[in-house]
């Protein structure tokens, strides 16, 4: 029973999304209240990633390491960039400009793996991205922020490095060491975990919206268009890199999901931390765009599966 709510509960979630977005608009109080607790929640989000990671995720890394370094290039070199040109093509304020950039800069998306299981792509080629992505964030991101966004805001790359470590990185590993020191009391519950990932997207979408909501009447239109023109970029340029090295179509499609899905649920945490409260913006409608268009491809590619893109 409670397997099935919240198999439920996951699968919707930009419904979620949605609805309490809405809410928080409506009633922003309750949301802002929760601000404090926003670091926390998402380490223990990461933690849960932890816990269900296995050590062949690993060895896949190894077995194929020029795959995923040509992954891993595509991932952190499209998306910034895109996203710098794409602040520039918009004439984005310097806060949404710089947000924007972050969101492009993330490491890619933990539900990335799922969308490409669903997508009959390669699991395992995506699954060693994401875990790759992931650990290279603490130099990366923060990096790259700085490189393409310190003209338009200060910003201070240690301090954004030490968070990525802090709230993304620790937990995870403490996550992996948990789950082969307490295996079995672990797999009991493991089931929960996505919907606590899923909890936290939510929390933070509706947090931005609840601080930002006299802002967003000016914005929304403008970041949703730049959003979704960086998210159809990367989901272009990955499938593009993917055919240049004559990947296999399963590969192409895990590229195109991976290098289109960011962790922006990290980009919001950095951004509200780091660059300012409305920089938070990109981060959180990106979360509902990714997901709506990667559930999109990944349901016709299900059905294309013998087919040659």
């Amino acid at each position: 029973m409670l397997g099935r709510f919240l198999n439920f509960y996951t699968k919707y979630f930009a419904v979620w999304v949605i609805l309490f977005g809405f809410i928080a608009y409506i009633v922003p109080a309750p949301f802002v209240s929760l601000r404090p607790a926003m670091d926390w929640f998402f380490a223990f989000t990461m933690f849960g990633i932890g816990a269900v990671l296995e050590t062949d995720d690993f060895k896949s890394i190894v077995r194929q390491p020029v795959l995923v370094l040509i992954g891993s290039l595509a991932q952190f070199s499209i998306m910034p960039l895109g996203a710098f040109v794409t602040g520039k093509l918009f004439s984005l304020p310097p806060e949404l400009a710089a947000g924007l950039i972050l969101t492009g800069a993330a490491p890619g998306a933990m539900s990335s793996n799922v969308m490409s299981y669903i997508a009959k792509a390669d699991v395992a080629y995506s699954v060693s991205l994401t875990t790759v992505s992931t650990l290279l964030a603490p130099i990366l991101t923060p990096g790259i922020t700085y490189l393409l966004a310190g003209l338009m805001l200060k910003i201070n790359f240690w301090e954004m490095m030490l968070s990525v470590i802090t709230v993304m990185i620790v937990p995870l590993f403490i996550g992996f060491a948990t789950k082969h020191v307490f295996k079995e009391a672990l797999r009991k519950v493991t089931n929960i975990f996505p919907a606590i990932s899923v909890t936290f997207i939510i929390f933070i979408c509706s947090l931005v919206i609840a601080m930002n909501k006299n802002y967003l009447i000016m914005v929304t239109v403008t970041v949703l268009i730049a959003d979704l023109c960086l998210n159809i970029l990367g989901i272009l340029g990955g499938y593009m890199v993917g055919t240049v090295f004559r990947m296999d179509i399963r590969k192409r499609r895990t590229l195109a999901i991976e290098v289109g899905m960011q962790n922006a649920g990290l980009g919001v945490v950095l951004a509200i931390k780091h660059l300012g409260e409305k920089a938070a913006v990109p981060s959180a409608f990106f979360v509902f765009i990714c997901i709506l268009t990667a559930s999109v491809m990944a349901e016709i590619w299900q059905r294309k599966t013998g087919s040659v893109a």
